[in-house]
C-alpha cells in the first residue's frame, strides 16, 4: 500500500549546517585542518560514496591516521564546513583502483543509500559528490583550454594562464518539478527507461530566457499537451544526480485532455486519491523515491483531501 505521511522536502540540503564560508579564503587554516587529528574526511569514488563494512546503511568518514596518505592522491579536495571545531573535507579518490578504495569500505550510490542514511550525512554525501563532479568537469578552463587549479578550499577554481585568469565556481542545474491538478485527480507520468510501474509528476530542466513558471507551463505543454490555468510555488530541493536544483510548484489544467508526447514520456493517466492509496508499491504502480521532491509532492497531495 502507498502510504502518505510528512516527510522532509529538503533531504539533501545542508540547511543548518556551518559552510565555513568566512574561513575558506584562509589557506593557512585549510592545510591546518588538513592535518589536524579532529578532521572527518569524506571520501568519495568515481560518485559512489563510502561506507562502512560492517554496516553499509552508516556512512564512512575518515580520521586522518587513515586519511593522512590518501589526500595526496586525492583529484579533489573540498572543505565541507564545520561542526563546531571539527572540519569536515571532502577528498576525490576516483583517479584509483576500485580495490584500493574498497579496502575501507564499500563504495555506494548515493541514490541506493540516500533515503537509509540521516538527514545530515546524507546532505553532506551530495555535497562532496556535487563538489566532485564540478572539480572533474573543470580541471581546464573552458576560455582558453589552460589547466585550471582549485582555490577557496576547493570552492572555485582558476585558469593557471596570467593572460586569461578565468574564475570558475561550482555550478547548478535549476529544473522545476511540478504537480499538475485538475479536480480531484492528480497527473503522473513514465518514463520508457523507468524501473516497471515507476510513476512521477511532470519535470524538466528550465532553458535560457525562462522563468521558472514559464518553464512549468512549456514542459506540461511539451509532454501531455496541457494548458495550465495557474502555477503556483511549492518548494524546493538540491538533487545532487548530479548537479540539480529541483524547484517544485503545484499547477491546475485548464482540462484533462491528455496529447501525450512519446518522444518525451512512455505514459501519462490522472489518478485519484484511492487509486494511489489502494495501490500495491510494485510493478503495477509505485512512486517515486522517498527522498525525492516529486514524492513529497505526492504525498502532499493526498493528504489535502
Amino acid at each position: 500500500m502507498i502510504h502518505s505521511s510528512i516527510r522532509s522536502v529538503n533531504f539533501y540540503t545542508t540547511a543548518g549546517w556551518d559552510r565555513a564560508v568566512e574561513r575558506r579564503a584562509d589557506t593557512a587554516w585549510f592545510h591546518q585542518s588538513l592535518r589536524s587529528p579532529s578532521t572527518l574526511f569524506h571520501v568519495v569514488w568515481q560518485g559512489r560514496t563510502l561506507v562502512r563494512q560492517e554496516d553499509h546503511n552508516t556512512l564512512l568518514m575518515l580520521n586522518l591516521t587513515a586519511a593522512a596518505d590518501l589526500i595526496d592522491l586525492a583529484r579533489s579536495v573540498v572543505l565541507l564546513g564545520c561542526d563546531a571545531e571539527v572540519a569536515h573535507i571532502a577528498i576525490d579518490l576516483s583517479s584509483q583502483p576500485e580495490e584500493f578504495i574498497t579496502r575501507f569500505g564499500p563504495a555506494v550510490d548515493l541514490r541506493t543509500i540516500g533515503p537509509l542514511l540521516p538527514q545530515r550525512d546524507a546532505s553532506l554525501s551530495a555535497l562532496a559528490r556535487g563538489m566532485a563532479y564540478w572539480h572533474e568537469r573543470h580541471a581546464f578552463c573552458g576560455r582558453c583550454g589552460a589547466p585550471t587549479a582549485s582555490e577557496q578550499a576547493g570552492h572555485q577554481r582558476r585558469c593557471s594562464s596570467p593572460e586569461c585568469g578565468s574564475i570558475f565556481f561550482p555550478r547548478i542545474d535549476p529544473a522545476v518539478i511540478m504537480r499538475v491538478e485538475y479536480g480531484d485527480r492528480v497527473l503522473l507520468a513514465r518514463q520508457a527507461s523507468w524501473a516497471p510501474g515507476m510513476h512521477s509528476v511532470l519535470a524538466g530542466f528550465v532553458e535560457l530566457g525562462e522563468t521558472l513558471e514559464d518553464s512549468v507551463r512549456r514542459e506540461v505543454k511539451e509532454e501531455v499537451g496541457l494548458e495550465l490555468t495557474d502555477v503556483r510555488y511549492f518548494a524546493s530541493q538540491p538533487w545532487p544526480f548530479p548537479a540539480s536544483l529541483m524547484v517544485g510548484f503545484v499547477a491546475t489544467a485548464a482540462d484533462d485532455r491528455i496529447m501525450l508526447n512519446t518522444q518525451e514520456i512512455e505514459a501519462a493517466r490522472w489518478f485519484t486519491r484511492d487509486d494511489l492509496l489502494n495501490s500495491p508499491e510494485d510493478e503495477t504502480l509505485r512512486l517515486s523515491r522517498k527522498d525525492s521532491i516529486s514524492r513529497v509532492l505526492i504525498e502532499d497531495w493526498i493528504r489535502r483531501e
